[in-house]
């Protein structure tokens, strides 16, 4: 990789594609080291007022690296979804700073509460039915549900934070050039490199997000809490401690996936 600077992000990008879909194509990312107990709050600061005017970034999770963006910024998630191929009635999973945050953006019932309070904060995404403060572009359009995670990672929570909004967020992976087929950031069973995860994403995003950890391969476990019931749509970390709080079916544990 190129050498990175700290300054700000270009705001005249040139137009490039993805197969055929456009992209805005900023060169090469800005590089942001942070510390992975404390952050600094003067480079949080930074990449929060770039987030703010639209910028998307690559981050580390408590799960794997993602793909984020501010989630009021409808062009910065229209981008989101360029870079994954992803269609609009796909939703997209996004990340908030506490369990009453999530509740100014879903419903969430007393028993949904209960056993949210046990799993926050950690590798666990909630489907929930969305209040009117989440955009369209993000939920589920037929459902009318969010996706939400409260993430145990000190950079995301600073980030959070500070920027004061949820972050929309997606697992780190490229199409094909057909895009039929994903290319899997994160292969199964070991994490990718990091410097070849950062080569292969620094052209497509304004912002790389580096907290000195190593990245993942575990994706998070989704649990629908739509009904009094929960119910486990996809086991990944943080599966087994599950046990603790609810019956687990007998189901395979997620790797390499398009959720964060």
């Amino acid at each position: 990789m190129g050498a990175r600077s700290l300054i700000a992000i270009d705001r005249h990008p040139r137009l490039a594609t993805i197969g055929s879909t456009p992209f805005l194509d900023r060169d090469m990312a800005d590089f942001y080291e942070i510390h992975p107990d404390t952050p600094q709050p003067r480079r949080i600061d930074r990449i929060v007022e770039v987030l703010r005017d639209g910028a998307v970034m690559l981050y580390p999770t408590d799960t794997v690296y993602a793909i984020g963006c501010d989630i009021h910024v409808k062009s910065a998630v229209d981008r989101v979804r360029q870079i994954k191929r992803l269609s609009n009635n796909k939703p997209l999973t996004f990340l908030c700073s506490s369990l009453s945050d999530i509740a100014k953006y879903a419903w969430v019932s007393d028993p949904a509460y209960r056993l949210m309070k046990h799993l926050v904060p950690g590798p666990y995404t909630f489907l929930l039915p969305a209040t009117k403060l989440v955009p369209r572009l993000v939920m589920d359009p037929k459902r009318k549900t969010t996706g939400i995670r409260v993430p145990d990672r000190p950079a995301c929570l600073a980030l959070l934070q500070t920027l004061g909004t949820p972050i929309a967020s997606t697992s780190a992976y490229l199409p094909n050039e057909d895009g039929s087929t994903p290319i899997p950031t994160f292969e199964v069973g070991r994490a990718i490199d990091k410097a070849e995860l950062f080569d292969r994403l620094e052209n497509l995003v304004d912002v790389i997000v580096d907290d000195g950890t190593e990245t993942g391969y575990q994706v998070s476990t989704v649990l629908d809490l739509t009904e009094y019931d929960p119910k486990v749509v996809r086991p990944g970390l943080g599966w087994e401690e599950l046990g603790h709080w609810i019956d687990l079916p007998d189901m395979p544990i997620s790797r390499a996936d398009v959720g964060g």
